[in-house]
């Protein structure tokens, strides 16, 4: 019996351990503010979102499209907001099932770049919940039969 759970500990244990890209497939989303706001937009693996619809959506307007358009082959779109709107646009960027949304604060506490990206503890929270989960599936499975 305690073979089989050492075996199940070893396998959920490898499959953690192992960094596989294929497991997950996010969006990572960017900008740069210039004269006109650039995004870039591309997958967790660093493959362009070619061809993602992007949606931008003004402060003072959160529910309607401002602009909308396609990013090009190297992820890229760029708009030029209404400077007599300060406050933060919304930019939604969405291909085949994968996107996100970002936040771009405009006027005169806008910043140089950003993006999107987890935080250490947001990392560190996800990874504890994933050991937990297969801890938990393995002493379920190793449990003695009543």
């Amino acid at each position: 019996m305690k073979q089989k759970l050492f075996v199940a500990l070893a396998v959920s244990f490898i499959l953690v351990a192992i960094p596989v890209t294929a497991f997950a497939h996010g969006a990572r989303i960017t900008y740069q503010t210039r004269t006109a706001i650039e995004i870039t937009a591309a997958y967790d693996t660093g493959e362009p979102m070619e061809g993602a619809q992007v949606t931008i959506y003004a402060p003072d307007d959160p529910s309607t499209p401002c602009f909308t358009g396609v990013c090009d082959e190297n992820g890229r779109f760029t708009f030029t907001p209404d400077l007599s709107k300060p406050g933060t646009w919304d930019v939604q960027v969405r291909h085949a099932g994968h996107g996100g949304i970002i936040h771009i604060p405009v006027g005169e506490e806008t910043a140089a770049q950003g993006g999107t990206c987890y935080t250490p503890l947001q990392i560190v929270l996800m990874a504890a919940c994933v050991v937990w989960g297969l801890v938990g599936t393995a002493l379920f499975f190793a449990r003695r039969k009543a």
